[in-house]
C-alpha cells in the first residue's frame, strides 16, 4: 500500500502498484474499532458528541481508531482530486445487444426491451420447472390481456395484503406510505385501459414501490424521518417515477428505509423496522429495505431505490431478490432527496433481472442528469439470442472474495464454478488496491455531502426529532474537514484507475453481495436505532467502488446460508455496460431459479394461493 510515516500513510503513484495476482499489496480488512450500542447507552453517547468540548474529542478519537486520519486526511497522495465519477463514452459494436434510437419514448423503450427477452415457451423450459415461482411483470401483463384477472382485482389484494403484513404478528413495517383511494383510482383507469385493448406497456396496472428517498405524489416525502417532508414538500414526481407513471405503472407507496439513508440494517425507530420476508426476526438491510422487503415478499415485482453505499445491492441480497445499480447519470436524478451528490444513484430492485431490465428500459435517460455527463448510446442485451453471451472474463480478488462468512464464501465460488461449466467463461486473478483506503475514502465523501446537504434543515431542527442512531452518525458526519474531502477525492482518482486497468482485461469484477448474511433485529434497537459498524462494514465490503466510482453492478441470488437466509452474488461492470451486467446476471439466475425457496411471508396477488 506504501510507506508509513509517522503521521500518514505515502501512497506510491498509481500507475507504479501492481495490480497483478502475485503483486505484494497488502490487502487490509476492514479496521473498525466501534462497540455495537443501542438504547440507554447509544443516547449517551449521542450526549457527549453533542458537547461541544467533549465530542471534539470524542470524534478525534473515533476517526483516529477508524484509521481516518492515517489513510485519508494526512496521507500523502500525488494524484489530482476527481470530485464526479463521470466515464467517458466509448462506444464498441457488439452482435449481442440492440441499440436503441434517442428519439424513443418511455414506452417504446420498454416495447424494446420486451423484444429482448425469451418468449413464454422458452422461458418455460429454461426455468427448470422452479418449486417456487415469483409473478414476473410479464405474468401480469399476460394476466391482464387474458383478461384472468385485473389490474383493480390485484389493487384489491395488494391493500389487503399490506394490511395483513402491517398488523401482529407480523408488524413488517413494509410501507410508510400507502395511498388505497390513490391506489384504486390508478388501478381503475388501467383496468379501462385494458377493456378498451389500450395498454400503455407491459407495465401497465403492475404494481412498483418506490422507496420514500424519491418524490412521488400524492406522498410527502419523508427520508424516513418524521420532520423533513414538513421543510422539503413534495411538489411533484421524480423523473423515473414520471417515467413509470407514462409506462402506466401502478405506483402503490412510498416503503421504508432507513432514517436519512444513513445506516445499512433498516431499522427505523420513527416507522418501525423492516423485517425481513426470509425471517422476520432478521434485518432486510438498508438503506432501501422496505424496496427490498416488498419484493421478496411478492407485493411488487419490482421497487425503486437509491444506491448510495450498497443501499440497493445490500438489501437485494439479504431479501433474496436482484438489485440493479446503474452507471452514474444512466438514471435522472431530479426529484430524488439531495442526501449526497457524488456516489447516489437510483436503482431497481426487482424479482428476475428480466423485471429489472424492463423497469431500465422505463426509467434510462437519454439525456445527460449531471452537468458532467456525457451519455453513449443506449443499448439493451439480447437475452433471447440462440447464442448465450461470448467469452466472458470475470476478474476475481481472492482475499477480498474471501473475505465473508464461509456459507457466502463457499456459495458463491459454488455460483462461480457453475457459470464457468456451464459457459466456458473464464476468471482471472487480480489484485484490487486499497479497498479499505477506499471505503474509508467514500464513507468520508457521502458524510461530507449528506452533511451538507441537510445543513440548512439541521440548523432549525430540534435534535430530538431524530432518531438516535441517526444524532451519532450526523455528528460524526458533520466532522470531515475540506481536507479529509479533498484528499477522499484524490482516493476516488486512485481507485477509477486501478478499476480502468481492471476491466480493460475483464468484462466485469466478481464478488459476494455482501460479508455477512441478514443477523437478527435485536428487541433494544427498535426504538433507539442501533450503531453496529462492525456489521456495517460487512455489508457494505463489496458495494462501494459501484457508488465512489460510478461504475455500474448488479446482485443476483445464488443460494441460502445453513439457516436459510439468502445469499447475492455481485457483478462490477465497466462504465455504460449494463447491457453486459444484465447478459451475465441472466445466465447466472438460469442456473440457481430452480433452486429458489420461498419466503416465509409471501403474498400471491395473481392466483391468491
Amino acid at each position: 500500500m506504501g510507506l508509513f510515516n509517522s503521521d500518514g500513510v505515502v501512497y506510491k503513484p498509481a500507475q507504479d502498484v501492481d495490480l497483478s495476482p502475485t503483486s505484494s499489496e497488502f490487502y487490509l480488512k476492514a479496521h473498525v474499532k466501534a462497540p455495537r450500542m443501542v438504547g440507554v447507552v447509544v443516547k449517551i453517547f449521542a450526549w457527549f458528541l453533542e458537547m461541544r468540548i467533549l465530542g471534539k474529542l470524542l470524534l478525534y478519537v473515533l476517526k483516529a481508531n477508524n484509521l481516518i486520519f492515517k489513510l485519508i486526511g494526512n496521507a500523502e497522495i500525488e494524484e489530482s482530486p476527481v470530485f464526479v465519477p463521470s466515464h467517458p463514452v466509448e462506444e464498441k459494436e457488439s452482435e449481442e445487444v440492440k441499440y436503441i434510437g434517442l428519439d424513443l419514448s418511455e414506452t417504446e423503450q420498454v416495447q424494446e426491451a420486451v423484444s429482448c427477452l425469451p418468449t413464454w415457451s422458452e422461458r418455460e423450459v429454461n426455468s427448470l420447472n422452479p418449486s417456487f415461482h415469483r409473478w414476473t411483470i410479464m405474468d401480469y401483463s399476460r394476466a391482464y390481456h387474458s383478461r384472468k384477472i385485473t389490474p383493480l382485482t390485484v389493487a384489491e389484494r395488494f391493500i389487503a395484503a399490506v394490511s395483513d403484513s402491517s398488523k401482529p404478528p407480523l408488524d413488517m413495517s413494509f410501507f410508510i406510505n400507502y395511498d388505497v383511494e390513490d391506489i384504486l383510482n390508478q388501478a381503475a383507469e388501467s383496468t379501462k385501459r385494458y377493456e378498451h385493448g389500450k395498454p400503455l406497456s407491459v407495465l401497465d396496472g403492475v404494481p412498483i414501490a418506490v422507496k420514500d428517498e424519491i418524490d412521488c405524489l400524492p406522498y410527502p416525502t419523508t427520508g424516513g424521518t418524521s420532520w423533513l417532508h414538513k421543510l422539503r414538500p413534495c411538489t411533484g414526481d421524480a423523473s423515473c417515477v414520471k417515467y413509470l407513471r407514462l409506462c402506466g405503472a401502478l405506483i402503490v407507496g412510498k416503503t421504508n428505509m432507513h432514517e436519512l439513508g444513513i445506516g445499512t440494517s433498516g431499522i427505523n425507530p420513527h416507522h418501525g423496522s423492516t423485517r425481513n420476508p426470509y425471517n422476520s426476526s432478521r434485518i432486510c438491510g438498508g438503506s432501501s429495505s422496505g424496496s427490498a422487503a416488498v419484493v421478496a415478499a411478492g407485493l411488487c415485482p419490482a421497487a425503486l431505490g437509491v444506491d448510495g453505499g450498497g443501499s440497493v445491492r445490500i438489501p437485494a441480497s439479504l431479501c433474496g431478490v436482484v438489485g440493479l445499480k446503474p452507471t452514474f447519470g444512466r438514471v435522472p436524478h431530479s426529484g430524488v432527496l439531495p442526501l449526497n451528490w457524488t456516489v447516489g444513484m437510483v436503482g431497481i430492485l426487482a424479482g428476475t433481472i428480466e423485471d429489472a431490465f424492463i423497469v431500465f428500459a422505463a426509467i434510462s435517460s437519454r439525456l445527460p442528469s449531471h452537468q458532467n455527463t456525457v451519455l453513449p448510446k443506449l443499448c439493451f442485451p439480447l437475452l433471447n439470442s440462440s447464442r448465450p453471451i461470448s467469452s466472458v472474463t470475470l476478474a476475481k480478488y481472492g482475499e477480498w472474495f474471501n473475505d465473508c462468512s464461509d456459507d457466502i464464501r463457499v456459495c458463491c465460488s459454488n455460483a462461480m464454478d457453475k457459470l464457468q461449466k456451464h459457459h466456458g467463461w473464464k476468471t482471472v486473478e487480480v489484485t484490487i488496491p486499497e479497498i479499505e483506503v477506499m471505503r474509508l475514502a467514500h464513507y468520508s465523501t457521502i458524510a461530507s455531502e449528506c452533511s451538507a446537504s441537510l445543513s440548512s434543515y439541521l440548523e432549525k431542527l430540534d435534535s430530538s426529532q431524530l432518531g438516535w442512531d441517526a444524532r451519532v452518525a450526523l455528528a460524526v458526519y458533520g466532522s470531515f474537514s475540506s481536507k479529509e474531502y479533498i484528499k477522499a477525492q484524490k482516493i476516488r482518482n486512485r481507485q477509477m484507475y486501478f478499476h480502468q486497468k481492471i476491466l480493460a482485461h475483464a468484462d466485469v469484477i466478481v464478488s459476494p453481495t455482501t460479508g455477512v448474511t441478514a443477523y437478527p433485529i435485536l428487541n433494544d434497537a427498535i426504538k433507539t436505532g442501533e450503531l453496529d459498524y462492525i456489521n456495517g462494514a460487512a455489508l457494505v465490503r463489496y458495494s462501494i467502488a459501484g457508488n465512489f466510482l460510478g461504475l455500474p453492478a448488479v446482485t443476483v441470488p445464488v443460494g441460502y446460508d445453513k439457516s436459510g437466509l439468502p445469499i447475492g452474488l455481485q457483478f462490477i461492470g465497466r462504465p455504460w455496460s449494463e447491457a453486459t451486467l444484465i447478459h451475465i446476471a441472466c445466465a447466472m439466475q438460469a442456473l440457481c431459479i430452480a433452486d429458489y425457496k420461498r419466503p416465509e411471508v409471501f403474498y400471491d396477488l395473481l392466483s391468491k394461493k
